[in-house]
């Protein structure tokens, strides 16, 4: 342990509390003091990017949703009118969708942001979701979008999705970074009856066989993710490069985490991981990462909403380590 970090052990600990009364908030405190390397940590402009695209594997009836769903909701959230919006407007995030590859082309929008790279993936059962160059061109607008961010003054960045079937390239991506049969990482997704899951897992099954060859972590993410998961995947790269707080967020979120982490073995130490979706196969990748996730309030909407929930916690976590009393300042009587 580093003199840092006994020193934030220290003011957290003479706080006028028993030790380890305030639990995972204490954690939370100490996470946060470190990642900004101070001793009073300030979150400032906290902001949500909400990445969308399209996926090829839609084709094989791995959704019970059209994949126009994919576009409707974009403009849904647009509008203002997601779940996204309302808990983002509630805790003061500047709130910004990313058309990352939406089979459709928008006009030009008020918190829109245009990246797409393609009009949707290919299908994965069939060849690579995307080429090499295109996940770069991925990994890479994704970074921009959060230099931008952090150029605004922001130093906590949260990521949402949407796209119709990206929970089967979550799945596959899952299963390739972290080893477990596909069988185990197949869920419900936007509600697949116990049929609609066989058929998945089938689907999936398939599609590892064809890429049983790619290891390397871009060829993974190129051969089996999708356009918003790559996005987020260089956006969580470069909110580490710049020192930010990355809120982690559900299934998909955690997917890409995933292809970053295989790429940036530290960037773990930048993550809050905000809860627990009910999306099978997430518990597994939370293991996996060794992470102890804030809420588990049965969510499995993505969007960035399970980050959005969680904030006050967090900020909470960081006002008690600022403005709650030592024993020293308020004369209580240590034991």
């Amino acid at each position: 342990m580093t003199d840092f970090e006994k020193e934030i052990i220290h003011k957290i600990d003479t706080k006028t509390k028993p030790p380890g009364a305030l639990g995972k908030l204490e954690d939370l405190a100490f996470r946060i003091a470190k990642i900004q390397n101070t001793l009073s940590p300030v979150l400032k402009k906290p902001a949500m990017l909400v990445f969308a695209a399209d996926h090829g594997i839609s084709d094989e009836g791995v959704s019970p949703f059209p994949k126009e769903v994919t576009w409707q909701m974009v403009m849904n959230f647009v509008s203002g009118g997601a779940a996204i919006n309302v808990f983002c407007k509630q805790n003061n995030f500047d709130l910004n969708v990313v058309d990352a590859g939406v089979d459709y082309d928008f006009p030009k929008t008020e918190g829109l942001i245009h990246a797409k790279i393609d009009y949707g993936t290919q299908n994965m059962k069939l060849t690579e979701a995307m080429s090499i160059e295109q996940c770069k061109e991925a990994l890479k607008k994704g970074a921009e979008i959060v230099d931008k961010k952090a150029s605004e003054g922001c130093n906590i960045i949260g990521f949402g999705e949407m796209g119709i079937s990206n929970t089967s390239s979550a799945s596959v991506l899952m299963s390739k970074f972290c080893k477990i049969p596909i069988e185990e990482t197949v869920g419900k997704g936007t509600g697949l009856d116990d049929k609609g899951i066989l058929h998945k897992k089938s689907i999936l099954k398939e599609v590892m066989e064809l890429h049983k060859d790619k290891t390397k972590p871009l060829e993974i993410l190129a051969s089996v993710g999708g356009f918003e998961i790559a996005m987020i995947t260089g956006a969580m790269l470069k909110a580490y490069q710049n020192n930010m707080i990355i809120l982690i967020d559900g299934f998909i979120s955690t997917a890409a985490l995933l292809a970053a982490h295989a790429m940036e073995n530290n960037i773990l130490d930048h993550c809050i991981f905000t809860h627990k979706s009910d999306e099978n196969g997430h518990a597994k990748m939370l293991e996996f990462l060794h992470a102890d996730p804030i809420l588990h309030l049965n969510m499995r909407l993505g969007e960035g909403s399970g980050a959005a929930v969680a904030y006050p916690i967090i900020e909470s976590a960081v006002n008690f380590l600022n403005n709650m009393a030592s024993f020293e300042s308020a004369g209580v009587s240590e034991k």
